[in-house]
């Protein structure tokens, strides 16, 4: 258990109230706690820093709010679709310190897939959708399968992608029986985001193979 500096201390008293904290235990374990510099301890324990705010900062630096025809979807590019909430594309496992969505942090989003499917279904030029979050893999697979399932089926949809830290996160999550729903929508491609190396020390990089 490393102990707290200061403006750790001072930034975990505003956990959940000002400032989101979560870490899964495996993720936690990865922490060195004899190095106050270590990696994933900067990245998930939260300091008082974090309350200041610099002129330059902006509340919501990919402009997704202002690229949003449906609410939790961003089109990016006339081609491409991110479908995300941290609610329904549920919450996440591990709050990072820095993160694009932090606007959007907290339970009080609620998503409304069926506008977003729709939308995607009435615009032929959309031929990615990427599902990002939250976390697509905090879903049950029945809920995933389900998600999966309705945009597979809009014949444009060319490329369907799941964008996720849970192998990192919460490897134990890559079951068996998940890998043998995900290849039911074979082309489909997982964008696995990792910051540091340490984060694939341990069972990260083996349950992210592709299922034999």
């Amino acid at each position: 258990m490393p102990t707290l500096l200061p403006e750790e201390f001072a930034g975990a008293k505003l956990a959940n109230h000002k400032l989101a904290l979560a870490i899964t235990p495996y993720f936690f374990n990865l922490i060195d706690p004899a190095d106050e510099h270590c990696p994933i301890r900067r990245q998930v324990i939260p300091r008082i820093e974090e309350t200041r705010t610099a002129p330059w900062e902006m509340s919501d630096p990919c402009g997704e709010d202002s690229h949003s025809p449906v609410p939790g979807s961003c089109i990016g590019i006339p081609t491409a679709c991110c479908s995300w909430s941290p609610t329904a594309v549920p919450r996440i496992a591990v709050t990072a310190r820095a993160r694009a969505r932090q606007h959007a942090s907290g339970y009080d989003f609620h998503p409304e897939f069926d506008r977003q499917i729709a939308y995607i279904a009435q615009h032929p030029e959309i031929r990615d959708v990427l599902l990002s979050g939250g976390d697509p893999l905090l879903l049950s697979d029945d809920k995933l399968e389900q998600l999966l399932g309705r945009l597979r089926a809009i014949p444009h949809v060319e490329f369907l992608r799941i964008g996720s830290r849970i192998p990192t996160f919460l490897p134990q999550r890559i079951t068996p029986e998940l890998c043998a729903m995900l290849k039911k929508f074979h082309p489909l491609f997982m964008s696995i985001h990792s910051n540091h190396p340490r984060e694939t020390d341990h069972g990260s990089p083996r349950r992210a193979r592709p299922p034999g």
